[in-house]
């Protein structure tokens, strides 16, 4: 018996054998051609096919994790569509008089060195994504099929790493959990992982002869325990039945308030990014949604989309949530989601540059659209507006004054609507800062950890290089929220948070102590988190 430590990507136990997950060498094979045109077409014929698996692929993950976790496969139907990619497959063929295997083999190998030469961290991680498609387009040439190779028998399967088309392929009925060499915990894969709820752990330097051999995933300590004795091992199977025990229990959760032992309440509600998410949300039992991360809209389409099909998406949402209240951020592209028909420039440091709030105020017709579609579905429901990436007051009062002009504009047409919450994010260190200026401005500020820390600590959440000091329990970001709370609350203003830090079930109770006034979440946090703030007290006693 031996252990081997890795980190989390999703927590739970798994006891089962272990069998190891090899991509296929595709081996591309160099030959010429007499038929250039043929082979051209082959290439065009493959793409479509592709093209046509991807498009199933983000179904099913539609389905499984929600249009967030499926939009992945939107971008890799994009990337496998790019003109510059397709011309040098093409270029490749017709100059050297090669098979089209050969030319998309080698196009991979270019683009894949071009992206990850770059500086930005986002650029570089599209190195593994021209791969993963390259390596499909290759799949389809050959005549094979893409099914993941898997036992009978449930199992814990062991890769060097698992692109999301692998993890989105799996039969989750066949996979115990997953362990991977390599990855990073913020990656495409670890984020569907968890949403799927698959026990997972990365960065585990396994050997070969793992395979085949009983093994226990530990993802609540993080270790993989290869050959446990029969001691260890029933220590894991009671483990294991305490697991769903507690899971039984979380279920006794729902209807119940969320609400302290000394009586103050909480509002937990979720984030979602799309309509698809909406029966997740209904059956963890959320209050309301948190975040509604709007831009998925946009990311979906080739063009701008219209008021009256943002209105339809947006009233659906709010209908179906019957009077709790819905927060919708508006647009927030820029940084790591790039929509080719914005036309944006390419960045040196996109995560600090043209994107969120910065784009709306200076496109102001897509930003007035937006909130015309917002505005109008408020009269179905209870919805709440906030906006990202704050640094000034000065935007505020910019937003607040298109906000007025777009009701006016509505109302000379005759076109009702409700009173609507706004609010902001606090992302940036600036907006910290200022808070206590800015909640004199707003009705709401919804801390978004995720930047927040990567914006205050200086470090890439997208690498893994920095996965070792990327630290969300920093004291200096604990004292952030800490000092937003207490100056929003001068002002009456009310405080979520809606990173992945307010669904860390071990600073729930310091939140709570320090005043928060919602938490929003991924819908399978919602119940674990109620058990939590019903089990703790707002004051000390």
């Amino acid at each position: 018996m031996y252990s081997l430590n890795g980190k989390t990507v999703f927590a739970g136990i798994a006891i089962g054998k272990v069998e190891l997950f090899k991509k296929e060498q595709q081996s591309v094979r160099r030959y010429n051609i007499d038929n250039v045109d043929f082979e051209i077409k082959r290439v065009s014929i493959a793409k479509e096919k592709t093209i046509a698996q991807l498009k199933a692929l983000y179904e099913k993950a539609l389905i499984e994790v929600g249009e967030s976790g499926a939009m992945i496969f939107e971008i890799h139907q994009m990337m496998l569509e790019d003109q510059d990619y397709l011309d040098s497959i093409d270029n490749i063929i017709k100059s050297q008089s090669v098979n089209a295997e050969y030319a998309v083999a080698v196009t991979a190998d270019n683009f894949a060195n071009m992206f990850a030469a770059m500086d930005d961290e986002y650029m570089q991680a599209r190195a593994a994504d021209v791969k993963d498609i390259s390596e499909r387009l290759i799949t389809v040439l050959k005549g094979k099929n893409d099914d993941m190779s898997q036992s009978e028998e449930p199992v814990i399967l062991a890769a060097d790493d698992l692109s999301p088309s692998e993890t989105v392929q799996m039969d989750k009925s066949k996979i115990l959990a997953f362990i991977t060499k390599y990855g990073s915990a913020n990656s495409h894969t670890a984020i569907l992982a968890r949403t799927m709820g698959i026990p997972a752990l990365i960065g585990i330097d396994y050997d070969e002869d793992i395979n085949g051999k009983i093994a226990v995933v530990d993802g609540i300590n993080g270790k993989l325990i290869i050959n446990p004795d029969n001691d260890i091992l029933q220590k894991y199977k009671t483990k294991q039945n305490e697991e769903a025990v507690k899971k039984k229990l979380l279920n006794e959760m729902k209807g119940k308030e969320t609400i302290t032992k000394d009586g103050r309440k909480i509002k937990l509600y979720s984030n979602i990014g799309g309509v698809s998410d909406m029966p997740s949300v209904l059956s963890n039992d959320a209050e309301g949604i948190g975040l509604f991360r709007s831009e998925f809209l946009y990311l979906e389409k080739d063009n701008y989309p219209t008021e009256e099909e943002q209105f339809a998406v947006y009233k659906s949402v709010v209908e179906t949530m019957a009077g709790k209240q819905v927060i919708i951020r508006t647009l927030d592209i820029g940084a790591d989601k790039q929509i080719g028909y914005f036309n944006l420039d390419k960045e040196e440091n996109p995560a600090m540059g043209y994107r969120a709030i910065r784009i709306c105020l200076d496109r102001t017709e897509i930003f007035k659209t937006q909130l015309k579609a917002l505005y109008r579905a408020s009269a179905f429901g209870n919805v709440g507006i906030m906006f990202p990436m704050i640094i000034s007051i000065e935007e505020v009062k910019k937003i607040k004054k298109i906000v007025e002009e777009v009701k006016s504009e509505l109302s000379t047409i005759g076109i009702s609507y409700s009173k609507v919450e706004l609010g902001i994010m606090i992302e940036t260190p600036a907006a910290v800062m200022i808070s206590e200026e800015l909640a004199k401005e707003v009705d709401f500020f919804s801390i978004g950890t995720n930047d927040l820390t990567q914006y205050t600590l200086a470090i890439d959440r997208q690498n893994q290089k920095l996965d070792n000091i990327y630290d969300s329990h920093h004291p200096a970001i604990l004292k952030m929220i800490k000092m937003v709370i207490d100056n929003a609350h001068k002002h009456n203003t009310w405080v979520g948070i809606c990173g992945e830090l307010g669904a860390d079930i071990t600073l729930t109770e310091k939140f709570v102590k320090m005043g928060i006034d919602e938490l929003s979440v991924s819908p399978n946090f919602i119940l674990p988190l109620r058990s939590g703030i019903r089990n703790c007290n707002y004051r000390n006693v």
